[in-house]
């Protein structure tokens, strides 16, 4: 794992993002490759903000993972800063490969650094392999989570 790099995303990085988001059994139906520009606009909108970091795994030059890591400022846990973790995907050639623990310890390590008290995160209630792999990193299922789509 030496060979790998973790650094912020930048706009080149989007197709290949794209296409790991797409290459997932659920985001196969909401997400395409050929869905650059709405992607490129979000990015640059979450490349503006402080708080956003759009974080990508290369090896050997290629985009091999990604995540998004938002820190959020808060008034409850005695006004403590959490972050929360989310679109992890590791390139189907990488997966098993110990990839996906390092590039979420490192978000972890980074909240630390951005003076978090705690690290939360979703996960799908169909991925049972995602939650034992998270609970294997120390994480634990304790609230319940609930959507509401508000268009297209």
């Amino acid at each position: 794992m030496t060979d790998i790099v973790i650094r912020s995303a930048v706009a080149d990085d989007i197709p290949a993002i794209v296409a790991m988001l797409a290459d997932d059994s659920m985001g196969v139906d909401r997400e395409s490759p050929d869905d650059l520009e709405p992607c490129l606009a979000a990015y640059e909108r979450l490349r503006d903000d402080p708080h956003q970091h759009v974080m990508v795994a290369e090896r050997a030059g290629t985009v091999v993972a990604t995540l998004q890591l938002t820190i959020v400022h808060g008034l409850s846990r005695r006004g403590s800063t959490r972050s929360i973790i989310e679109a992890v995907r590791v390139h189907t050639s990488e997966r098993g490969r110990g990839l996906g623990q390092r590039f979420v310890e490192w978000a972890i390590e980074e909240s630390r650094k951005q003076g978090c008290r705690l690290v939360q995160l979703t996960s799908d209630a169909s991925r049972a392999d995602a939650h034992r792999f998270y609970e294997r990193l120390g994480f634990t299922g304790s609230h319940i989570g609930f959507k509401l789509p508000l268009g297209p």
